[in-house]
């Protein structure tokens, strides 16, 4: 099964010692991979290929993978390590391999990607949505930051795909709203075809379903005049490709609503066969042409928006950039995820002065325990998270308020955690008081050993940290802590009388004791 390959010159400058890896994307029409350098915080991609498979076809109507189906991906991946190979590509450190809507969906999924590891030794991430819209977010940010019509202004990036859309809405680098809708191209498709009727009927029914779907991503957007819209996807690129668009910045280019309803009325009036010729795309993209354009329209029209701003950005930019970008862009989606627990804590009436010296506290607590601890940034990201977040509860009752907490954050949106992460934020938070973690508790029953580990380490330097601010004053703030014998000692500096705290400490450090195996004090150094 050989690849359509592809060229593109999308590069970017590679300073210092570059290594080279492999991204794939396995989507619902197809199978799509690219082999990039990688530098300090850039990419330059070195080979594009892509292999239809239809998975989304399977999924949209059977909820299943047919094993048809997973043996033509099989066989596509096997040419994948072949390349890898060929281009010096054989650690799993220098591999990403990721599902997206037709994986995530599958109820054989974990059937399917067992069975690809067995045949290919790939190992294959089924995203979940807050994952794909991250990395959406990574591989458009620069953009976006690079254009000075769009740095500080109102923006909303759309990706319309075969199995869902994703969007985000930033203004001046942050996002102030993401979320994923179930409106695909190919999912569209697979509704009418089901219906035993004509397709000027098919099409009416496809319009009405995406109409549905835009409103309800208009109504978290406030239209003004400020906003703009920059859109993604190969259906949209080809049609820019197509038409008569302006330059904007370096890599945006602007086509008016009006072109592209023309050129989607063009479209429909084609027969497939016709798209194929003309166009020199696939037949699955010509079958889902039409409806991701019309798709894009509504959306534009119910936002009364005049012109589309197209990048020529995909999911495997995305994927290259997180790579790039993983030592430095910590920082940066940090603040993004802490204004987004922030947010939802100022919904929820929170002590904000105490939570964020809690969450300070938790910081210093986690640097002076690292050698103990052995938990990366990303653990301790979710510990800041927990700690601005511990108390939420109390909106709804004070009573058992750690446990409405853990229901709150759990089934809230926080920006670029994935399902996972943000369960591991929920047990955090439930566990900030009252009971240790417990085999039979739920959502804790669900993790792996590991994650299980995570949750009592945080759990438990979060207990110290609420009780070192137990008088609500921040009056403790300049702290340290380190072995003292068989004991960590928590030095407070700057302060005379800690003995509230002391005892604070001692009946908040039981899970800590049990936890790190050794007791907990609270001295002060005086100033």
């Amino acid at each position: 099964m050989p690849f359509d390959s592809v060229s593109r010159p999308l590069s970017s400058n590679i300073a210092g010692t570059a290594r080279t890896v492999a991204v794939v994307d396995i989507g619902s029409t197809s199978v799509r991979m690219a082999i990039a350098e990688i530098g300090q915080g850039s990419f330059r991609i070195l080979e594009e290929v892509s292999q239809m498979v239809s998975l989304g076809k399977d999924v949209f109507s059977t909820q299943n993978i047919h094993r048809k189906s997973i043996e033509e991906c099989v066989v596509v991946l096997k040419s994948c390590r072949r390349l890898m190979k060929e281009y010096g590509i054989t650690s799993p450190q220098q591999i990403r391999i990721v599902g997206t809507s037709a994986v995530r969906e599958a109820n054989n999924q974990v059937a399917f990607l067992d069975r690809v590891f067995i045949a290919t030794g790939l190992e294959i991430e089924a995203l979940d949505e807050a994952e794909v819209i991250r990395i959406t977010y990574m591989g458009v940010q620069s953009i976006l930051q690079g254009t000075p019509e769009l740095a500080a202004a109102k923006t909303l990036v759309v990706e319309i795909g075969s199995g869902s859309t994703e969007v985000l809405l930033v203004r001046g680098g942050n996002v102030l709203f993401s979320n994923t809708y179930r409106l695909g191209s190919l999912r569209l498709l697979d509704q009418v075809d089901r219906l035993n009727t004509s397709l000027a009927k098919q099409r009416v029914i496809i319009e009405s379903q995406v109409h549905r779907h835009v409103q309800q991503i208009a109504e978290h957007i406030d239209t003004d005049q400020t906003l703009q819209m920059v859109v993604l996807g190969g259906d949209v690129r080809l049609a820019a490709d197509n038409l008569s668009c302006v330059a904007l910045g370096d890599q945006l280019r602007t086509m008016s609503l009006s072109e592209l309803t023309e050129f989607a009325r063009a479209v429909s009036n084609l027969k497939e066969e016709d798209l194929v010729s003309r166009f020199g795309i696939s037949y699955w993209d010509a079958e889902t042409l039409w409806p991701a354009l019309i798709a894009y329209i509504h959306l534009a029209r119910e936002l009364q928006l005049e012109r589309l701003h197209v990048a020529p950005t995909n999911l495997r930019d995305g994927l290259l950039s997180d790579i790039a970008q993983q030592d430095s862009w910590t920082q940066e989606f940090r603040n993004q995820i802490v204004r987004s627990a922030i947010n939802l804590g100022r919904k929820m009436a929170f002590d904000e002065t105490h939570a964020r010296h809690v969450a300070n506290l938790c910081r210093k607590l986690f640097a002076d325990l690292q050698e103990e601890h052995q938990l990366d940034q990303r653990m301790e990201l979710i510990l800041y998270l927990a700690a601005l977040l511990h108390e939420i509860g109390l909106f709804i009752s004070p009573r058992s308020h750690h446990k409405h907490a853990m229901y709150i954050v759990r089934n809230s949106e926080l920006f670029g955690l994935s399902d996972r992460d943000l369960l591991i934020v929920s047990l955090v938070v439930r566990y900030h008081r009252r009971s240790s973690p417990r085999p039979e508790h739920e959502g804790y029953n669900v993790l792996d050993r590991k994650h299980r580990v995570y949750v009592s380490k945080l759990a438990a330097i979060l207990r110290l940290a609420i009780a070192l601010d137990e008088s609500r004053s921040q009056r403790i703030s300049n702290i340290r802590c380190n072995r003292d014998q068989n004991r960590w000692l928590i030095t407070a500096f700057g302060i005379d009388d800690v003995s509230l705290e002391q005892l604070t400490v001692r009946q908040s450090s039981a899970l800590f004791e049990e936890v790190f195996g050794m007791s907990v004090f609270l001295r002060s150094e005086p100033g």
